[in-house]
């Protein structure tokens, strides 16, 4: 008998009827194992739809993933069941997913409206090319004669070590779900999304043409970007305060910070790779050896240090503030002189507002220790850094001018009602209470965020590409050292200029 297995998504009105599907689900399955006769692809793929059932399960405590079994299932006769209006993850049928190469993405194209028509429907003369980083996903750039865009397409395990290290391809969702809403906000810094197919786990969006570059490989190439930090405190401004209490109802917040509790997955990857790893004995961890061998087990050992980052590491998980990029380092934003632009947030999800901007400012720090070694007798790089120091002071000035203007305009925001925040002094000590703990936040979460590019399990091209590997270390350490220093004592700093003096004096 010719079985199809289906993926539906069914509501459970009790918490304890959604516990009894998902604890008898597997049981359920493995009866129909003699039952009927399923290739081995076919289990496989069922045995991961079971494990996606009790993930999505313990998330959403109503939703249910429930596999069901019917010999010859028309998806056409027989469409899925709509989700609840209440909910807006779509359904994901996984039997509908298969990696694109280019051949198979130009037949993708051809069959997608949505997305053929941005080229003119001309496909005689395409130019497709993949330009992924190798870790996580394809990334495709497809140009025709009448137009262009970027194709995403995410993978169902880390793309770089193998079907071993399974990634949720949802992620995907939570990409595209951000990216319109952060793009809604502050639509001069975020690309447009044009298509997005949930069974393909695929976004198509607008491609960011040259001279845009990765800000980071500007930053390594020693370019000035005049407007970098006007922009990137536009984003952040915006797409933090709009999504937070300050500008939201309780109500209206619980229920958008319920959507992104989905993205657990990559929350649990960040929580491993920033807050655990470093601290520990771990296969994947690497940093310049032998040169910082010691430096490394000084990580490991200090009490202090592991205390505070164990405070972070709560706040991450529990500090649902506002819809966070998620991984905003300078990796994450193509720029120009006149144009800055931030992409991949997959890991997005409603966690503290200083994740976003640490990750920003804690990547221009690792930048600025980088330059040494990036220098050379035509350039020894001291200007550029004076430049790096200003634009990080300047992000962070314009980003609390920016955000505070934005508060004070808002009357929607439930966190501090007007009723009882109504004198403009009150006002003023709950505002300056509220930027000085960020900036704290903000020099945690940066500091934690640059030690784990040091001695943790991804390092950055600022540093990798130093090819005197002894002048890498000494840059590498004097970042340690910072970040160290930042994470301890991030409560004394009380305003960005005290920050910057700090940098001066370890560089020297």
């Amino acid at each position: 008998m010719l079985v199809t297995p289906v993926v539906f998504v069914r509501y459970a009105r009790h918490s304890s009827r959604l516990c009894a599907i998902c604890s008898s689900l597997q049981s359920s399955l493995c009866d129909r194992w003699n039952n009927f006769k399923f290739s081995t692809v076919t289990r496989n793929r069922i045995t991961r739809a079971c494990a996606a059932v009790n993930a999505r399960g313990a998330s959403f405590r109503r939703f249910v993933v429930v596999v069901e079994f019917r010999a010859d299932y028309s998806f056409a006769a027989h469409p899925p069941p709509t989700l609840p209006a209440s909910l807006s993850l779509p359904l994901m049928d996984l039997t509908q997913f298969r990696p694109l190469d280019e051949k198979l993405l130009v037949e993708y194209i051809k069959a997608t409206p949505a997305v053929s028509c941005l080229l003119g429907n001309q496909f005689d003369d395409l130019t497709i090319k993949e330009i992924g980083d190798g870790n996580l996903n394809f990334v495709y750039i497809v140009i025709g004669p009448a137009g262009s865009f970027v194709v995403k397409q995410a993978l169902p395990y880390i793309r770089c070590i193998g079907e071993s290290w399974p990634m949720t391809k949802e992620r995907v969702y939570f990409e595209a779900r951000t990216l319109k809403e952060h793009g809604g906000l502050c639509p001069e810094h975020v690309p447009e999304v044009y298509h997005f197919d949930v069974n393909m786990s695929l976004i198509a969006m607008r491609y960011l043409k040259p001279p845009h570059i990765i800000l980071r490989k500007g930053l390594i190439a020693g370019i000035e970007y005049p407007l970098l930090a006007e922009h990137i405190s536009e984003y952040m401004a915006k797409t933090l305060l709009k999504t937070s209490l300050l500008y939201h109802s309780t109500t209206e917040h619980r229920k958008a910070v319920a959507e992104f509790c989905g993205n657990f997955e990559l929350c649990k990857h960040t929580e491993r790779v920033v807050f655990s790893d470093p601290y520990k004995i771990s296969e994947y961890n690497r940093w310049t050896s032998p040169y910082l061998d010691q430096d490394a087990e000084a990580v490991r050992e200090d009490y202090l240090l592991k205390l505070e980052v164990s405070e972070l590491k709560s706040m991450f998980s529990e500090r649902a503030q506002a819809l966070i990029h998620g991984d905003l380092h300078t990796g994450s934003v193509m720029v120009t002189n006149d144009s800055t632009q931030v992409i991949d947030p997959e890991f997005a999800f409603y966690g503290p507002m200083g994740f976003d901007i640490g990750a920003f400012i804690g990547n221009l720090i690792l930048a600025f220790f980088a330059q040494d070694g990036h220098a050379d007798q035509e350039n020894d790089r001291q200007l550029y850094k004076v430049w790096i120091l200003k634009t990080i002071e300047d992000t962070w000035n314009l980003f609390q001018n920016k955000f505070i203007k934005l508060w004070n305009e808002s009357n929607n925001g439930e966190a501090y009602l007007n009723e009882i925040y109504n004198k403009p002094e009150l006002r003023r000590l709950v505002q300056e209470k509220y930027m000085t703990d960020l900036l704290h936040d903000t020099l945690g979460f940066g500091a934690a965020k640059m030690i784990r590019r040091i001695v943790g399990v991804a390092h950055v091209e600022d540093f990798e590409s130093i090819q005197d590997i002894a002048k890498r270390a000494d840059c590498e350490r004097h970042a340690l050292g910072l970040a160290k220093e930042l994470l301890k004592k991030r409560r004394e700093f009380k305003c960005i200029s005290q920050v910057v003096a700090a940098i001066k004096e370890v560089a020297h």
